[in-house]
């Protein structure tokens, strides 16, 4: 049967909401031969706009124009320019998209009714327990949801002759430290506390009676709180949390069946409303629903056991990589703790794709790498992969063009694939992404947000490494070569003879030292100018590279002037050399692609250098014997005729 590619854009898998919905989707792989890639990110929790945009980079990694369909849950994003971008490229390929809770036109919609639900919560607060004092934690101000949260709120309030001050609504963003925010915030800008907070979600609520507790305030006898979406555990609050009851799981199953149906053209309907009850229990002052029963008890104690036992050891493989990570010194090094935590997690699959310029490296117009401090923020058309496991071991794969997204690598198991991509970045700066394929860990474990930063800050530490040694690298050289024709300078030089003249010295063996004298460069330039000058000195530089052959050490001494070193010459060895020069020279020149005659002057010595003698004195006989050769040659046939 064909299999469906099936797109899903969310962030925050780490949230139970999204993990619910995620776990209908997945159940569904096999019934309806979907294929699923969840694009997804944790943006808008460390309240830094540079790592938001490296997180939400990861939404334009997909070309839609690949996929059959998409699953978005856009109200978990945060960001409204992202959100339209990704519903425009949606548009824009023509595939069919389910939105879950954001209902957008000419997509298809699986979603709840905020108001009647939250309407339920408000009037029982009202007319059962008596509440006339309400403050409210609500999620984000331009979220759709929690705006027909609120509004169903307040719509209560007034229909009973209720009111409520601006600074007794506190704007969350659904996460449990906005829940913890909000009770401090409340506390230092109203004079007194509620009688009741109402939340626009459990996880807020949650977090909302702890700080409570932590404050003397008691729920429910002195202040009531409610929640929305009864998806947080709540058998480990103080009390029973008052909730609204949603499939979000069925939610998740819907949005599949929606695009399976499109796909065999089963008539439906566009969008599909999921009825919620409320569940009244001891958060507000209400017992129907607190749980008395022994076993159930012991159920909910056994599954609290077996996740902080799990949390444990993963803690435990965390810390481990961590450490591992940070004191690596070479990528070569990184990317084997990499593959040691990989294969004991073992997850049916795993990519670890960077883009080609990960280092900031470019190729400059001779075709030579460099790195330069440019943020690139984009994926490249190329994507290097160095760690690909599929298999239960690791493959070779190089690299792959982005549009792939993972690499085609025959695969012996045959499972529905349910993959997630998350970036690699630092900051803004993109440097990748990695997939892990059906593995339970990144929605079920509460550590993986932190695993992915400590991946992303220390790709980031080995990416300053390797740029660091470069620019010590160059650095070297530009204090050890002569910039303006690449061979060595002065410095150079010494540092290059050091230890063979020393040894030379001390073992009483020959050196040679040649000096090599441009002939007329005041004339060349004079003619044709400082620039033609320029080329006639790289070009004695070409010609000792040519020329010394067998090891010998030369460097650009200053202005038209170079030397040559060589342990262990004797008078033939430096007439080779002399001739060798020549010979060059004159090929040179029966290019004719200079305006002038290329001609250069040499000089040489042959000596047993003493202990504790400078080299220098050597550059300067031979000089003097360069420059005998020199005066007797004419300046006048340098030049054309």
């Amino acid at each position: 049967m064909n299999r469906y590619k099936i797109a899903i854009i969310v962030a925050g898998i780490d949230q139970t909401y999204q993990s619910s919905i995620l776990k209908g989707i997945q159940s569904t792989a096999s019934e309806c031969s979907f294929d699923f890639h969840v694009f997804s990110s944790f943006s808008g929790v460390m309240e830094n706009k540079s790592h938001d945009k490296g997180e939400l980079n990861i939404f334009n990694l997909p070309d839609f124009n690949n996929f059959d369909g998409a699953i978005l849950l856009t109200n978990t994003i945060g960001y409204q320019n992202v959100v339209k971008n990704i519903l425009k490229r949606i548009k824009s390929a023509k595939i069919p998209a389910v939105c879950i809770d954001n209902d957008v036109e000419g997509l298809f919609h699986v979603g709840i009714d905020n108001k009647t639900a939250m309407r339920e919560i408000t009037e029982h607060f009202i007319k059962v327990h008596g509440f006339t004092k309400f403050n409210y934690i609500s999620g984000a101000v331009d979220n759709s949801e929690s705006a027909d949260r609120l509004n169903a709120f307040l719509e209560v309030l007034e229909e009973n002759g209720l009111t409520i001050e601006k600074n007794r609504i506190y704007y969350g963003d659904f996460r449990a430290p906005s829940g913890k925010a909000a009770i401090e915030y409340f506390r230092k800008n109203t004079p007194y506390m509620p009688q009741a907070i109402i939340c626009a979600n459990d996880v807020m609520a949650g977090a909302a009676i702890n700080s409570l507790y932590e404050h003397g305030f008691k729920v429910p006898s002195e202040i009531a709180v409610s929640g929305f979406d009864n998806i947080f555990n709540h058998h480990n609050l103080r009390v029973e949390l008052t909730s609204v009851e949603r499939p979000l799981k069925l939610s998740g199953q819907l949005a599949s069946k929606m695009l399976y149906n499109h796909f065999h053209d089963i008539p439906q309907e566009r969008s599909v409303t999921l009825n919620m009850s409320t569940r009244f229990t001891e958060s507000c002052g209400c017992c129907d629903g607190v749980i008395h029963d022994y076993k159930e008890y012991k159920e909910i104690n056994i599954a609290t056991s077996g996740r902080i036992d799990t949390i444990s050891d993963y803690m435990m493989r965390f810390n481990q990589l961590s450490c591992q990570l940070h004191g690596c010194n070479t990528f070569e090094q990184y990317i084997e703790y990499i593959k040691e935590f990989v294969a004991s997690i073992n997850p049916e699959e795993f990519y670890f794709c960077l883009c080609e310029n990960w280092r900031s490296e470019f190729i400059d117009n001779n075709g030579t790498f460099r790195y330069n401090d440019v943020v690139y923020t984009d994926y490249t058309d190329n994507i290097f992969v160095p760690v690909a496991y599929a298999d239960e071991k690791f493959h070779d794969v190089d690299t792959m063009p982005k549009n792939k997204l993972i690499p085609d690598i025959e695969l012996q198991k045959t499972t529905d694939k349910f993959y997630y991509y998350l970036p690699l970045h630092f900051g803004k700066r993109c440097l990748g992404y990695m997939v892990i394929g059906n593995s339970k860990v990144p929605i079920n474990n509460a550590l993986f947000q932190s695993w992915c930063i400590t991946i992303n800050n220390s790709l980031e530490n080995i990416r300053k490494l390797i740029c660091l040694n470069y620019a010590i690298e160059r650095l070297g050289k530009l204090y050890t070569q002569d910039t303006f024709s690449g061979i060595y300078n002065r410095n150079g030089f010494v540092q290059a003879t050091s230890d063979v003249f020393r040894a030379c010295a001390e073992e009483q063996r020959n050196i040679m030292l040649m000096f090599i004298d441009l002939d007329g460069l005041k004339v060349i330039n004079d003619t044709y100018g400082h620039e033609v000058g320029d080329v006639a000195i790289r070009s004695i530089a070409d010609i000792l590279c040519k020329s010394c052959i067998d090891d010998e050490i030369y460097c650009r001494f200053g202005g038209d002037e170079f030397i040559v070193f060589a342990p262990d010459y004797k008078k033939a060895d430096a007439e080779a050399l002399t001739k060798r020069i020549e010979d060059n020279i004159a090929i040179e020149n029966q290019k004719q692609i200079h305006e002038f005659m290329l001609s250069a002057s040499t000089g040489y010595i042959i000596s047993v250098p003493q202990k504790d003698e400078d080299i220098f004195r050597f550059v300067t006989e031979a000089d003097k014997m360069m420059y005998e050769t020199k005066r007797k040659k004419k300046l006048s046939k340098y030049l054309k005729k």
